[in-house]
């Protein structure tokens, strides 16, 4: 009788076992976005693109509609920074020249790096009343990433007869701030390849602010453009940014030109 009842209870503590493991956590089990692969690129041939323009814009995750890449369950700079210094992504240093063109590889060493500090510190000793020096680690702080730069070429396709726009490179940018706590201004943390990103973020879910029952990825959200942000450059023949020869309103006038001259030259390709 005995044995037949430790039988029993092992049995129950088992099934409780695994009914906890097995516990989901909503009304069906979510696993479209794991899934999910990307659709790849059409492949674009040099004959066919007859007009092209490369522009450099930023996003400001401080703005209402871009609130989605500081989601506290999942940021976007979790995503990019863990895949980076697990050396499952490639990031670009920003200290050699050109950085955006991806030519020298960031180390995996130094990926780690990046956003952790070393400080020292002066406190009074409880016990002794006595200043002394400790050494605090301060580790990255997602929080401090504020924006996204993006390098995107926008393009006609004649085979297709579409215009197209796709993104090259991605970068966040970081709050910096010295020892004793002064804004230094914003810093950025490397240049990331999208094509190399794209399957990564598809495998992400992004948090939908409409609809929490359809699933999108964080590669949904650059493929659909659902993001504010402002143009920070265009190419020119100075190879400067909007901030060299413009400030403040002028600046943001500015990039509402150069938005609006890409609208109209989409426009102006069509007859009606």
């Amino acid at each position: 009788m005995k044995k037949l009842f430790s039988l029993l209870v092992s049995s129950v503590c088992a099934l409780g076992f695994v009914s906890a493991q097995d516990v989901i956590d909503g009304v069906y089990e979510k696993v479209t976005t794991v899934e999910k692969e990307i659709i790849p690129y059409d492949d674009i041939r040099e004959a066919d693109v007859f007009w092209s323009k490369r522009i450099w814009r930023s996003i400001d995750i401080r703005e209402k509609m871009n609130l989605i890449f500081a989601y506290p369950q999942q940021p976007l700079i979790e995503i990019i920074h863990t895949a980076a210094s697990n050396g499952d992504l490639s990031v670009y240093d920003m200290t050699v020249l050109d950085a955006d063109q991806f030519k020298q590889k960031l180390a995996v060493e130094k990926v780690g790096m990046i956003g952790n500090s070393i400080d020292t510190i002066t406190r009074i000793n409880p016990i002794t009343l006595q200043q002394e020096e400790v050494i605090q680690v301060n580790e990255f702080d997602p929080t401090k990433v504020i924006k996204y730069k993006v390098k995107e070429d926008w393009f006609f396709d004649e085979e297709t007869s579409t215009f197209q726009v796709r993104i090259i490179g991605l970068a966040p940018v970081i709050e910096a701030y010295s020892t004793d706590g002064s804004y230094l201004g914003d810093e950025t943390m490397y240049w990331v390849y999208y094509p190399d990103l794209r399957p990564i973020l598809a495998k992400y879910e992004a948090y939908n602010t409409g609809n929490d029952a359809i699933r999108l990825s964080w590669e949904d959200i650059f493929e659909a453009r659902y993001f504010s942000s402002y143009i920070t450059k265009e190419s020119n023949v100075y190879d400067r940014v909007i901030q060299e020869y413009a400030t403040g309103l002028d600046a943001l006038f500015e990039s509402d030109k150069i938005k609006q001259t890409l609208f109209e030259f989409e426009h102006d390709l069509w007859s009606y």
